[in-house]
């Protein structure tokens, strides 16, 4: 699936416009930081790139600021401020860019922008945002790394959270995968369950090359989209992040917050199977999740225990539902439940004959298109993912 908007112009890569030195190598800085290679001019560049655009010449050797520069030293190619994906406009350089098209992805950047006149300047060249450094440092790089990656709509997050002990939700998240995956989307299962079974195994792909939570337990700030998604193993046409065969390592809440948030930038589907028990790292994923849904049996025990795991998820989750799972004879009806709860209803998925054999000969969840597995997660990504222009859920 494409970023929104196609790809970013210019090679992703950000138009720097000041004649401040140390601002500059702040820039350059936070430019490296993020991945990127900018263009550097003292004012706006003109249409293909070359010479300034009000009438004078571009002075001073390649790679420093008075000339046209990518920031490595060579010439700057055919960038402009129209076509670059996002313009950093230092506040030195404020008056210089005056009267230059209107256009989105222009920042206002420097360390002193106390003065009440900084915020005129940033609403006369049209600035989305005023970023003072070094607080702002963060952001930044976060925008910046943006560009390089190309990123659009963030990726439909979707939470898979038991409201008792043996509900399935390992086995509703992991058709949920297989079944967006299938229906063409790029598709993202995180196993957030260190307890489980392991969803690379429930795949069937427990000796599948690629990284594994152990492996980016270490993660902090900002990890990159791309690479993350090539070094996860590939498996029924989704990629998987689980865990691995060896001793249990404790994974800190920071890199699940950059773990999660990284899936997320590369758009599609996200589907994140959790534990029952919310400590800090897994309200760091709950807090990224647009939906979170809770699977509950039919029965007034089950019911009683998704009531303290419902009040967990709550506290970090933006949206609960509930989808009910089988109904034993005498059971709960699904509305029932949902009533119990407090929670809205997401659907019901009966039982579903035959699926463990299928599972243990190696078809994965889901997989069995007619089955009422994949006939609910099609139904419920038809109405999530369906032709509404934002990402809001409507299931």
């Amino acid at each position: 699936m494409a970023p929104e908007g196609g790809p970013a112009p210019a090679g992703g890569r950000p138009l720097i416009i000041t004649e401040d030195p140390l601002l500059l190598d702040d820039l350059l800085r936070l430019c490296a930081a993020a991945g990127a290679e900018p263009h550097v001019h003292h004012a706006v560049p003109g249409p293909s790139g070359g010479g300034d655009s009000g009438g004078g010449s571009a002075a001073g050797p390649p790679g420093s600021v008075g000339g046209l520069s990518d920031g490595t030293g060579g010439p700057a190619g055919s960038v402009g401020w129209e076509t670059a994906p996002l313009v950093l406009v230092g506040d030195d350089a404020a008056r210089r860019v005056l009267g230059a098209p209107r256009r989105p992805g222009v920042l206002l950047v420097g360390r002193d922008l106390d003065e009440p006149l900084v915020w005129q300047r940033a609403v006369e060249i049209g600035a989305e945002e005023v970023l003072r450094l070094p607080d702002a440092e963060t952001l930044l790089v976060d925008r910046i790394a943006d560009v390089v990656e190309g990123a659009g709509k963030s990726a439909l997050a979707v939470g898979v959270i038991g409201g008792s002990g043996g509900a399935g939700a390992s086995t509703l998240a992991c058709a949920l995968a297989v079944r967006a995956a299938r229906a063409g989307e790029r598709t993202v299962l995180i196993d957030g369950d260190p307890l489980g079974g392991g969803m690379d195994v429930l795949l069937g792909g427990e000796s599948a090359e690629g990284l594994r939570w152990p492996d980016l337990a270490g993660s902090r700030g900002r990890v990159a989209a791309g690479a993350l998604e090539e070094s996860l193993p590939e498996l029924h046409a989704l990629r998987v992040l689980s865990w691995d065969r060896g001793d249990r390592v404790v994974v800190p809440p920071a890199a699940v917050r950059s773990v999660v948030a990284a899936a997320r930038r590369r758009g599609g589907v996200v589907v994140v199977d959790l534990p029952r028990r919310v400590d800090e790292a897994v309200a760091e994923a709950l807090a990224q999740l647009d939906l979170v849904l809770m699977v509950v049996p039919g029965e007034l025990r089950a019911v009683a225990a998704a009531g303290r795991v419902a009040a967990g998820v709550r506290m970090a989750a933006r949206d609960v539902r509930v989808v009910v799972r089988g109904r034993p004879s005498g059971g709960l009806e699904a509305e029932a439940v949902a009533g119990l709860l407090g929670v809205p209803l997401a659907g019901e998925v009966p039982v579903e004959v035959g699926l463990p054999g299928r599972v243990a000969e190696g078809e994965p969840p889901g997989a069995h298109g007619r089955g009422a597995l994949a006939r609910f997660c099609d139904g419920f990504w038809r109405r999530v993912l369906g032709p509404a222009a934002d990402r809001g859920v409507t299931a």
